[in-house]
């Protein structure tokens, strides 16, 4: 009896030494990936607004004076997949809706979800907008933008869990809801755009009583935008139309999109994209009618983070509905 008791001692022991064990490795491998995403993947340093290759086509997500601005409904979804291949790679879901109630004034919806392992956020927002003539041919517009985001921080979640672990060695989820607002201009014509914006600014705490996640990153970081196109005729039949996007905050280098779009026959969008020591890519749409459109694109890392991973995608999907039967909707190219 005493004899079993001692196994059954021994064993208990073994068990625990053994689940010690596993929590130590996992928090290691924990470490070694938050570095690794810390000091290869300049992209990701504080991604905590999502990043877009299509950004030409899904402003409002960025810029809350956009909305309206296309002079009827318009709904927009996409889904960007970054870093295929790379375990806990970030990943983003939006969709946008905007539509003027006015002749001078646009609302808009914005809900989007992204995932960088070990944090995941929601954010839903409103956005309200009221545009002046600037010119015959531009408008100016004042952008307005509120809501919160539901922030999660799982550490958990960079491991599965072993038969047999001790459930108390987890560390606990992170769960808060951040309410923020931000602001933007958006001034634009039948040829050209350019905008500035910050989408939200108030830097939250990420906090679970009185510990603070990650140090100075456990918090929400203030990025600003500047975005500005222009189209040109090339013939009848193709336009050209160069884009940059720059976004500055002070968790991370300054963020560069160049981007060269070409429209052939008011239907292909053909376009290539290049992101200043990050990445490079292409990207495709087709309007299949003037309210139907389909997107694809493709990048890919020029960092150390190639080596690691065989990609980023992008799909996206917009449809605009044109109530009024007797208006005639002209091309808009952003």
């Amino acid at each position: 009896m005493q004899r079993q008791q001692k196994l059954n001692n021994r064993k208990t022991k073994t068990m625990k030494h053994q689940n010690i064990k596993q929590t130590i490795r996992s928090g290691i491998r924990s470490i070694l990936i938050m570095l690794l995403l810390a000091t290869l993947g300049i992209e990701s340093k504080a991604q905590q607004d999502p990043m877009y290759t299509q950004y030409m086509f899904n402003t409002l997500a960025l810029n809350p004076a956009y909305a309206g601005t296309r002079d009827m409904l318009s709904l927009m979804a996409l889904s960007r997949h970054q870093w295929v291949g790379f375990d806990g790679a970030p990943s983003t879901q939006t969709v946008t809706a905007h539509t003027p109630v006015a002749s001078k004034i646009g609302l808009g919806l914005s809900l989007i979800h992204d995932k960088v392992t070990p944090t995941s956020q929601t954010g839903l927002y409103f956005d309200y907008a009221y545009r002046i003539n600037v010119s015959d041919k531009a408008q100016l517009s004042f952008g307005l933008k509120g809501g919160f985001n539901h922030y999660q921080f799982d550490v958990n979640g960079l491991h599965a869990p072993q038969p047999g672990s001790d459930p108390t060695l987890q560390v606990p989820v992170v769960s808060k809801y951040l309410p923020n607002f931000g602001f933007g201009l958006y001034l634009y014509s039948d040829k050209y755009y350019f905008g500035a914006s910050a989408p939200k600014l108030l830097e939250n705490k990420l906090a679970s009583g009185e510990v603070e996640i990650l140090g100075e990153a456990g918090k929400e970081t203030r990025h600003y935008f500047f975005m500005g196109g222009l189209v040109f005729d090339l013939n009848s039949d193709v336009k050209f139309k160069p884009s940059f996007l720059t976004k500055i905050t002070q968790a991370s280098p300054l963020s560069l999109d160049l981007n060269a779009n070409f429209l052939l026959r008011e239907k292909l969008w053909l376009g290539v994209l290049y992101r200043l020591n990050d990445s490079f890519g292409a990207m495709v749409q087709y309007q299949f009618s003037p309210q139907f459109g389909v997107g694809y694109a493709f990048d890919m890392t020029t960092n150390e983070m190639r080596n690691y991973n065989s990609g980023t995608h992008e799909i996206m999907i917009s449809y605009e509905f044109n109530f009024k039967k007797d208006k005639v909707q002209n091309p808009r190219y952003f």
